[in-house]
């Protein structure tokens, strides 16, 4: 993913999906909004449900040319033709998924609120650092990512980053300076209207 000048949104599914429905609900927020990106991230370890949940996201994706990527499962993402994969175990399997999955694939991180994992996932090769939660989230283990921690990466390291957990409109007014990508999955699902719960939450980038 390429560094945008202004934060992009980065997708995130809910941890289980109704397969009746959801593709539906996708389909609706990536026609009403510029999606750069979008992480299957389902709970689980169930590879039929996640299978069946994956080409049916993946499907809505492709057809408007956004990537989908899978949370942890480095095989499956290659098995089920997906771009890539988001790691949660900061620089630690970057190696061997970039391995698996070439050059060309998409392999991000999760760090926490640790720039050193994340400087380690950027030497392994990474095409991005998320740092998280910002907010109230169940995210990690609830240790907010500070806003100096976004300030330090955009001025140091070129990694693209990703904010996530918890975010608020107040939040992403403050971090768009500091982040590349947003990554917003429960702050919309939960709501009645996701895209609109998305656009209200976007109207406070500047």
């Amino acid at each position: 993913m390429d560094t945008p000048e202004q934060p992009q949104i980065y997708l995130i599914t809910p941890p289980t999906i109704t397969l009746s429905s959801f593709p539906n609900q996708l389909a609706r927020v990536l026609d009403g909004a510029e999606i750069a990106c979008i992480r299957l991230a389902l709970a689980g370890n169930d590879e039929d449900a996640i299978a069946r949940a994956a080409d049916a996201c993946r499907e809505v994706a492709h057809a408007r040319d956004v990537a989908l990527v899978i949370s942890n499962h480095v095989l499956l993402a290659q098995k089920l033709g997906l771009d890539g994969v988001h790691l949660d175990d900061g620089a630690r399997s970057v190696r061997a998924a970039r391995k698996e999955l070439g050059a060309d694939a998409i392999v991000g991180s999760f760090c926490g609120v640790s720039n050193h994992d994340g400087m380690s996932a950027g030497e392994a090769g990474v095409d991005y650092v998320a740092f998280g939660p910002v907010g109230a989230s169940s995210l990690g283990d609830g240790t907010l990512a500070e806003m100096d921690l976004f300030q330090w990466w955009s001025e140091v390291i070129e990694v693209p980053v990703v904010a996530e957990g918890g975010l608020t409109a107040d939040l992403i007014r403050d971090l768009s300076p500091r982040t590349d990508f947003f990554g917003i999955g429960d702050e919309i699902w939960s709501s009645e209207d996701p895209l609109g719960t998305l656009k209200t939450l976007l109207s406070a980038l500047p």
